[in-house]
């Protein structure tokens, strides 16, 4: 790398550099932005500054390539902590102070990078440190400044460590010689200079007089300007967990730690002129700026052209023996002796065979790899490879959409591979090349509006609930919060909340300064750099203190510039579904060609039994479930509007589900009615010119994929593929000098095929609106045959799929209260409920049932879960308990916990032990008890006389108690498990809402099919987001169910306003509808909302006939009735019947109390959960 040259930089006029400054990447630490620190150098006339942030060199490249860019010479440093006394002083060791280190040439930068790994890869559970031991190993071509009066020389002085201190600065002095300066730094306040320099600087002058070392002026610069400190404290509070007014000892900055101008530095030190010129000296002396490379493989093997052509060669002959050909053999081998040409001379055949090598791995040890993802799919060496498993011939997938000699790029391939076993391939990959030569890559969280006025809020200790409303105010556009300035001028309220509190205005007022900083470091869902040399030869390192594994310092777009290549390992949860129906259905003892009747699906080819990537791509069962639209849990196509397409589009064949995946977006998706009504014959295909037709043949009419451009391009223009993915490009970044160009590029060719100039125009329009619209063909039909994959199971194999998909959802109670209402009512499929005899800590198939998880309720663990499955093998045999108090011997129920056994007894999952949940949960202290003696015996080997550990000891009383009522019973399940899963709160409630004509969801389903209409539905509240029109009016959508199923209401200003305290979770109203049909979807707009109880206070009771089996249960409805009478203020009365069921009896003998007492849903509730009785019917 040669030395930069500083014709301009170094200007007569310059009398000061900043050489201590923490840009954003400080986290939560440095205010400073990156981005506006060139025109802050420019404005003072600075012709160079350094970033030292705080242990990291994260922004190392990008401050290089933007400071230079703008004319700013760019000083690359960090500010390093020092462990610097090895003996402890005053009984404890003293934690690390601050060096700062600056590189002077590649040579420094690159001791730099060693010395950012032995702050983050020693794993010694210490903080991020380097010793004096380090120092010594990579000094050469670093300057250091001693850090002030916070550094390690300043620290010793402060503590009345004099001689330890000078002894420290000879050590500084032994290591780096003339490239030692002694750091003075001024922060004065209204009293002078803060303690910690003041009790210094006469050591650090004398140090450096006596030791004939240089002085250098410092500003620990954190922010732009003095305005900003307060919002800067609060900042640095976040980081500590602190409060701004707290009274304890914290991190205190002052007013003074901004970017000072030069003219204020030189007044500051006008008795030291010295300390500021020799910032202009180091300027100087450091002549490095990081810089880009290419990209840098490892070498897979010798000869690397050859070895890929080997390996796809043999691998398509190998595929061509299997598939369906979608050419002659011919066309294969022409296509793939044409792209082995195109990797060749672009130099990637080592690029290619890494991938397949660990995709073959991965392959080899039954991981699940997805069919391929991006434009890597349109590759038929990559089909060769087993990189990718879509046949590019079969799809017609362009290989130069991936890779195209006309555009030099790096190939990336995005694998997605089973979410629980990505890491096994992570591990191979570091076994393979060395451990030091492969890393993660660093992500940067950003401290967002919502979050800043959360966290901010926090730290000026305002009320938790009233910083919680104010942040909720902040509306969210897409995925991200608009910023606190946006949110203010949008949002009336908040402005409202700022005016009338002065702590809200200084809340608002900090989050607008900071909003934007980095608050914190984490690792890349998916990336993973492989180097040809240990990393940190190239980037700096970081370590995650949750991962085992390096990370780059250097985010995704800057890390590909300093010359690494990125592999995308990406866990596709879907693949981890679809391997998990498999296996299921394995484990029943068929084939996955087998249905659960025993007829045969399809009959597979030879070696690709059981094989999901090998099954048909023609079932008439998966089209007709996706042309329903019942595709709960299909990946892609999920969504109701998905839905609202699929019914529409009625697909008979993968290509519709391909397009359907590039059509479902903003923008194209205004086609979809024109493609479902062509498809269907309710429309003509237009034509947009005879020589184009049969391109757009499969999508009837529409330009729908990048490829399509593409291909017209060709065909039309006479372009070659690789320039018109140039056009495409151009035209799909709206680059008009580009198009400019193009456009007689492509009239001439047209011309050339009859096309006229006219038509040749109207073309090119066309295919710049659809260029920026057009999807990646290659990305759709991955992912379309993924989404296939999952219909198909759910199609043939519907228990095992449903019991797949929520295997991956285990601890998403959400997810699964949707996954399991299509259990139960979309497919009808039967189930078994939690039940400590016949559940599995996983959702599992029994005799082809659905048996719901242990694992999946709330708060119990899957691994706790298993501990009961595990008791149940007694010598490999499936031995079920029988009492409670054999689960208590079997299983220790202390290791479990009081929790999770809570949660099994309000699931009901003792039932079949106990059916009184109330009192199996009262008795759950005395059975951890009783069991944990038990176990205490056994762990001792203690033997009583009769017999096992623990027999001899009395099994404690169960308290005797009634159960809960079925209200409570069901309110205490749904805490459980998350949802309603043995009844609904409203059962008890049907009867009196018949009488106020309200309808349940699936009557109101029916009649919409007739046209809209106005309508009541009860529910229960599930839950309700808030959100903001583009005209800045408030709607809501609420979450609810009722006794046939779950439904979603809108609401409009006008009744989200005027019912907005009645639609918390849990609450139970009576809505007031308008419901229509839109593609069979219904669609609810509410228009009122109330309280039920309230609603049917009115409805006029009928009366109670109580069944019940002996007299002996009579008191207790007499006394339930009775506090009805006392306390029941709603409701009507009505006549009370027993009817008596019992065989000593000639029949049914009927008693009539003679007497009315209050009917109510709840006493009718209450009723029916007396012991000895049956059953409770209105009349």
């Amino acid at each position: 790398m040669p030395r930069l040259v500083y014709s301009k930089c170094m200007t007569k006029n310059a009398q000061f550099i900043h050489l201590r400054l923490h840009s954003e990447y400080s986290l939560l630490e440095g205010a400073m932005r990156l981005k506006k620190l060139p025109d802050l150098c420019q404005n003072m006339a600075m012709p160079a500054v350094a970033v030292t942030d705080s242990n990291n060199l994260f922004a190392a490249l990008e401050f290089s390539v933007s400071a230079s860019a703008a004319g700013v010479q760019p000083i690359l440093g960090c500010q390093i902590d020092l462990a610097y006394a090895a003996v402890p002083l005053g009984g404890r060791k003293p934690p690390p102070a601050p060096i700062v280190l600056l590189a002077q040439s590649e040579t420094g930068y690159e001791n730099l990078l060693k010395l950012n790994s032995c702050l983050y890869l020693k794993a010694d559970g210490e903080l991020p440190q380097v010793s004096l031991e380090d120092l010594k190993r990579f000094n050469k071509d670093l300057i250091c400044l001693t850090g002030g009066a916070d550094g390690p020389v300043g620290c010793l002085l402060r503590a009345g460590q004099a001689p330890a201190a000078e002894a420290l600065m000879q050590q500084f002095s032994e290591i780096y010689g003339d490239r030692l300066y002694v750091e003075l730094q001024r922060h004065p306040g209204e009293t002078g200079l803060p303690e910690a320099e003041r009790l210094t600087e006469a050591g650090f002058i004398e140090f450096a007089y006596r030791m004939d070392l240089p002085l250098v002026a410092t500003n620990d610069v954190y922010f732009p300007k003095p305005d900003m400190y307060e919002a800067h404290d609060a900042l640095i509070c976040i980081a500590e967990g602190a409060y701004v007014d707290q009274q304890a000892p914290r991190r205190r900055l002052s007013a003074q730690h901004y970017f000072k101008t030069p003219q204020e530095m030189v007044t500051l030190f006008a008795d030291l002129p010295e300390a500021v010129a020799n910032t202009l000296e180091i300027a100087r002396r450091c002549a490095f700026m990081a810089y880009r490379r290419d990209p840098i493989l490892p070498k897979f093997t010798t000869d690397e052209v050859q070895e890929l052509r080997r390996q796809a060669q043999e691998g398509l002959a190998a595929r061509l023996a299997i598939i369906p050909h979608a050419d002659t053999v011919e066309a294969y081998e022409k296509r793939l002796e044409f792209e082995l040409k195109i990797i060749e001379g672009m130099g990637f055949p080592g690029y290619f065979l890494i991938v397949a090598d660990f995709i073959k791995w991965a392959k080899e040890k039954n991981i699940p790899v997805g069919p391929g993802r991006g434009s890597g799919a349109g590759s038929l060496v990559a089909y060769s490879l087993t990189i990718t498993d879509l046949d590019p011939l079969r799809y017609s997938l362009l290989f130069e959409r991936f890779l195209n000699p006309e555009r030099v790029s790096m190939p990336d391939f995005d694998i997605d591979f089973c979410m629980d076993r990505r890491d096994e391939v992570i591990q191979y990959v570091q076994e393979k090349y060395g451990r030091d030569k492969v890393g993660q890559i660093i992500t940067f969280g950003a401290l967002l509006s919502k979050a800043a006025v959360r966290d901010i809020g926090r730290v000026l200790q305002m009320p938790y609930g009233q910083v919680d409303r104010l942040s909720k105010m902040i509306p969210v556009e897409g995925v991200k919060p608009v910023s606190i300035e946006k949110a203010l001028a949008d949002e009336p309220r908040l402005r409202e909340e700022a005016q009338n509190e002065e702590v809200v205005d200084r809340l608002l007022t900090y989050g607008q300064q900071v909003e934007g900083l980095l608050r914190n470091a984490s690792t890349h869902a998916a990336g993973v750099v492989i180097g040809d040399r240990p990393l940190d030869a190239l980037v700096p390192l970081y370590q995650d203190p949750r991962s085992d594994m390096p990370a780059t310092q250097f985010n995704m777009k800057w890390v590909e510039q300093a010359g690494l290549v990125k592999f995308d390992f990406l866990g596709l949860k879907t693949l981890t579904v679809i391997q998990n129906a498999v296996d299921l259905v394995i484990k029943s003892g068929r084939a996955l060609h087998i249905a659960a009747d025993g007829s045969s699906l399809y009959e597979p080819a030879a070696g690709t039994q059981d094989d999901i990537a090998a099954i048909p791509l023609d079932d008439e069962k998966s089209y007709a479930l996706y042309a329903a639209a019942k595709t709960i849990a299909v990946f892609q196509v999920e969504s109701s509007g998905m839905m609202d397409a699929l019914k529409r589009m009625k697909p008979t064949c993968i290509e519709d589900i391909v397009a359907l995946v590039a059509l479902y977006r903003p923008g194209p998706m205004e086609n979809i009615p024109t493609y479902c009504e062509v498809k269907n014959g309710l429309k003509e295909r237009a034509s947009i010119h005879p020589l184009i037709d049969d391109i757009l043949e499969e999508t009837q009419g529409i330009i729908v994929y990048q490829e399509q451009v593409m291909q017209i391009a060709q065909v039309m223009a006479n372009y070659s593929l690789g320039g018109a993915d140039l056009l495409r490009r151009a035209m799909g970044k709206k680059i008009k000098e580009a198009m400019d160009a193009e456009r007689p590029k492509f009239e001439k060719g047209a011309a050339e095929n009859g096309v006229d100039a006219k038509k040749a125009s109207e073309v090119f329009d066309l295919l710049e609106k659809f260029a920026n619209y057009g999807f990646n063909k290659s990305h759709a039909a991955a992912y379309a045959v993924v989404s296939y994959q999952t219909a198909w199971l759910k199609a043939n194999h519907p228990v095992e799929f449903m019991a797949g998909v929520m295997n991956c959802d285990l601890h998403l109670t959400d997810k699964l209260a949707v996954y399991f209402e299509e259990v139960r009512k979309g497919l009808s499929l039967p189930f078994v409920p939690p039940c400590i005899n016949r559940s599995q800590a996983t959702f599992d198939v029994h005799e082809g049932a659905l048996v719901y998880a242990l694992g999946a309720l709330k708060n119990v663990g899957v691994e706790a879960m298993r501990l009961f499955t595990q008791a149940r093998l007694v010598e490999g045999v499936e031995r079920p308990f029988v009492t409670l108090f054999d689960v208590a011997r079997r299983v220790d129920l202390k290791r479990v916990g009081k929790r999770p056994l809570e949660m099994l007894a309000r699931a009901g999952a003792f039932d079949e032990l106990d059916g009184n949940r109330r009192r199996v949960f009262s008795s759950l202290d005395a059975l951890v008890g009783y069991s944990a003696a038990i176990h205490e015996q056994k762990a001792s080997n203690q033997v009583s006389l009769f017999g096992e550990a623990g027999e001899d000891l009395p099994e404690p009383r169960l308290i005797s108690m009634e159960d809960w009522l079925p209200a409570e019973r069901l309110s205490e399940e749904f805490a459980a498990i998350g949802f309603y899963l043995s009844g609904h709160p409203l059962d008890d409630y049907m009867a009196p809402l018949r009488r106020k004509g309200v309808m349940t969801l699936e009557e109101l389903q029916k009649k919409a099919e007739n046209g809209p209409l106005v309508a009541k539905l009860a529910g229960v509240v599930a839950g309700r987001q808030e959100r903001k029109s583009a005209k800045g009016n408030r709607f809501a959508f609420a979450q609810l169910s009722d006794v046939s199923g779950a439904y979603e209401v809108t609401l409009f200003s006008d009744a989200l306003e005027k019912s907005r305290e009645f639609l918390e979770a849990g609450a139970q109203v009576l809505v007031g509808v308008e419901a229509s049909l839109e593609a069979d979807q219904l669609k609810l707009l509410a228009r009122s909302v109330v309280p039920l109880d309230g609603a049917i206070a009115d409805a006029g009771a009928t009366g109670l006939r109580i069944f019940i089996d002996n007299l002996d249960s009579v008191p207790s409805v007499a006394s339930v009735l009775q506090q009805a009478a006392g306390t029941s203020k709603r409701g009507g009365k009505g006549p009370i019947y027993f009817c008596l069921l019992n065989p000593d009896l000639p029949g049914e003998v009927e008693i009539d109390i003679g007497q009315e007492f209050p009917v109510t849903p709840q006493i009718k509730g209450a009723i029916k959960s007396l012991g000895g009785v049956l059953q409770v019917e209105e009349l």
